[in-house]
């Protein structure tokens, strides 16, 4: 199986198939505000992070990139993109920078931990010095924003069914109060329902969906699982 099948919504190392993005799914969609910004925060990190190392990857080689560092090298490029986000974001509206400032902090972690960057390194590593054929920077740039992609829109699908049933509406970030309101729904003896509010609830909720993806998966792929 190729890197972008296991990182493709039905793969072994998807956001459900594998719950690589389970931490981000259980505290940023409790609100549709937060999802949104960390949704971005991710195609920003991603996407520049792996970029960046690839250029420099390709420019530099193995005379300024180690292979004992490569891994921390990476890890400080996520770190940096992100600060970049946060202080953007910042900048443009501070108070729903601040709620979702430890949010924005796990990004570059979970960037770090996709295994982008030991994929690309053993890419330029086979190709060695002297060879006309070099790795596609532009696929495994793909590859990570696909990551984030599916990582994304779980996150803001999974919010926009988390917050109503926890607190009757829908946010969105922005104005002087860090979300503005969007979308308020009556309560009645059924909304809201507290307990989604909590990180036992949000659990509760993905063992659900996460139910639903592998009945929905060995459906259509029944042959991966024999």
């Amino acid at each position: 199986m190729n890197l972008a099948r296991q990182y493709s919504f039905w793969g072994s190392l998807s956001p459900l198939g594998g719950l690589t993005g389970a931490g981000l799914l259980i505290i940023a969609s409790a609100r549709l505000s937060w999802s949104i910004t960390v949704a971005g925060c991710l195609f920003w990190v991603y996407g520049l992070t792996t970029f960046s190392y690839g250029f420099f990857l390709s420019s530099l080689g193995n005379k300024f990139f180690p292979v004992s560092g490569r891994v921390p090298l990476f890890t400080c490029l996520a770190a940096f993109f992100g600060s970049v986000y946060i202080f953007l974001f910042y900048l443009m509206c501070p108070f729903a920078a601040l709620e979702v400032f430890m949010l924005l902090l796990l990004v570059p972690l979970f960037c770090a931990g996709s295994e982008t960057v030991r994929h690309l390194s053993d890419a330029f590593d086979k190709s060695g010095p002297g060879m006309n054929s070099s790795p596609d920077i532009f696929e495994y740039i793909s590859n990570a924003v696909s990551q984030a992609a599916s990582l994304s829109l779980l996150l803001v699908a999974f919010s926009i069914v988390r917050e109503p049933l926890s607190y009757c509406s829908l946010s969105f970030p922005g104005t002087y109060q860090g979300m503005v309101t969007i979308m308020y729904f009556k309560e009645n003896s059924f909304f809201p329902i507290g307990i989604f509010s909590h990180s036992s609830g949000a659990l509760i909720l993905l063992g659900y969906v996460i139910c639903l993806y592998q009945y929905s998966k060995s459906k259509i792929f029944p042959g991966e699982f024999k």
